[in-house]
C-alpha cells in the first residue's frame, strides 16, 4: 500500500467523535495535524451541539456542524451532509468514529483520501484503513486516535487534550458565580453527579449529597452542581436543603458555559463523563469516580484522582448494573472528601478566581 507521508494535503476534514467525552480527547489530533500541515486548512466536521466545545479552537478553520441522523431520519438532511461533503473538495479525510455511516459519508462526498481504522465491515470504502492497536484495551483512547495518524508520518505526540475559551466567556461564568454569592475568598468546588451513558457510571446520589455537606461545613467552600437537562431531577434532590453556598445549574447551560464555569473551579468530583474531559482539558484537578468503566483508556489524561476499586465484575460496561452496584458502593464519602481536602493542600487555589 503506497505511503501517504510525505504527501501535500492542503484540505483536511476530521471527523471528531460522537460523545463530549471521545470529542475532548480528540483534540490532540487537530492540534498535530496543524504542526504538520501549517498551511493547510483543517475542517472540524462534528455533531451538534457537541461541536460548540470547538469553537474558539485557533487549530480549526472551519467547524462543519451537522444534527444527529438516524435511519428515520429525513432523506434531505444525509443529502444535504453528503452535498456539503462534496462542496468542501477536501483530499483528506480522517475517521475519528469508528461506524460505517460516517466512511459511507466520506465515500459519498467524495473526500479523495479517507484514512481511518479497519472496523465494522468499512474497509472497501476506506483508501487507507488502520487496523486497531493489539493494545486497545491496555491504552488510553487519546493514544489511540494519535496512532492513527502514523501513516502520515505523524508520530504518536506527548499533545494533551485542550479546549479554548475567550476572556469574555470567562469573565461571564465568573459574573454569575458572584450573582449567586461566590467572594473572592471561595473555593469553588464542581459536583457532577451524572453521566450520559447510564446510571452504572454514576456514584450514588446520596453519597454525592453526603461528601456536599461535609465541604459546606468550611464556610469558605462553594459548591457548583453541574448536570444535563435528563438529570436535573437527580441534582435537584441532591441540592435539596444543603443553603446558600450551593448553586445548581444542572440543564440550564450550555456547554461553553459549564466548561467556563469548570475553568473556575478548584475542584471538580465528577463520574466517568463529558465534564471530566471538560474539567482535564481546561487543566482543572478532578476527582473522578469509576465503576463500570476503564480508567486506562477514558480516564483524565493529564491529571487528577481516580477512585476505582476494581472489583471483580469491573470494568464491565453496562448501562445499568445487573447485580449489586458493588464497584460504586465499594467508594465511601469519607474517602472522597479526604480526597478532594488532600487536593485543595497539595494544588493551590487559583485565586482570586472571583474578583
Amino acid at each position: 500500500m503506497k505511503s501517504l507521508k510525505g504527501t501535500e494535503f492542503k484540505n483536511i476534514i476530521v471527523r471528531m467523535p460522537n460523545w463530549i467525552g471521545d470529542m475532548v480527547m480528540a483534540t490532540p489530533i487537530l492540534s498535530d495535524l496543524r504542526k504538520a500541515y501549517p498551511n493547510s486548512r483543517i475542517t472540524a466536521m462534528c455533531r451538534a451541539p457537541i461541536c460548540d466545545l470547538l469553537k474558539e479552537d485557533p487549530e480549526v478553520d472551519e467547524l462543519f456542524c451537522f444534527s444527529k441522523t438516524s435511519s428515520f431520519s429525513r432523506r434531505s438532511d444525509k443529502k444535504n451532509i453528503i452535498e456539503k461533503l462534496r462542496h468542501g473538495k477536501y483530499d483528506l479525510g480522517v475517521l475519528l468514529t469508528h461506524s460505517l455511516s460516517s466512511a459511507w459519508w466520506f465515500w459519498q462526498g467524495k473526500v479523495k483520501t479517507r484514512l481511518g481504522y479497519d472496523c465494522k465491515g468499512r474497509r472497501l470504502l476506506l483508501t487507507r484503513s488502520v487496523q486497531l492497536p493489539e493494545n486497545v484495551e491496555r491504552q488510553h483512547l487519546v493514544v489511540t486516535y494519535k496512532m492513527l495518524l502514523e501513516p502520515l508520518g505523524i508520530s504518536v505526540s506527548d499533545t494533551p487534550p485542550r479546549l479554548f475559551l475567550a476572556d469574555k466567556e470567562v469573565e461571564e461564568a465568573r459574573t454569575l458565580l458572584k450573582q449567586h454569592g461566590a467572594t473572592k475568598e471561595s473555593i469553588i468546588i464542581g459536583i457532577n453527579p451524572g453521566a450520559t451513558y447510564g446510571s452504572a457510571k454514576c456514584w450514588l446520589p446520596e453519597r454525592f449529597r453526603q461528601v456536599a455537606q461535609r465541604l459546606l461545613a468550611d464556610s469558605n467552600v462553594f459548591l457548583v452542581f453541574f448536570g444535563d437537562q435528563p438529570t436535573a431531577p437527580l441534582v435537584k434532590q441532591i441540592c435539596q436543603g444543603l443553603g446558600p453556598r450551593v448553586v445548581n445549574l444542572a440543564g440550564l447551560t450550555s456547554l461553553r458555559e459549564v466548561a467556563a464555569l469548570i475553568s473556575l473551579c478548584n475542584v471538580l468530583l465528577t463520574n466517568d463523563s463529558g465534564p471530566m474531559h471538560i474539567a482535564d482539558a481546561l487543566g482543572t484537578k478532578i476527582v473522578a469516580l469509576f465503576g463500570s468503566t476503564n480508567e486506562i483508556i477514558t480516564g483524565p489524561y493529564r491529571t487528577g484522582k481516580v477512585i476505582h476499586k476494581h472489583v471483580d465484575c469491573s470494568p464491565c460496561y453496562q448501562r445499568t448494573c445487573p447485580i449489586d452496584f458493588r464497584c460504586m458502593k465499594q467508594i465511601e464519602a469519607d474517602e472522597v472528601y479526604d480526597v478532594i481536602q488532600d487536593m485543595l493542600k497539595t494544588n493551590p487555589s487559583k485565586l482570586p478566581i472571583i474578583a
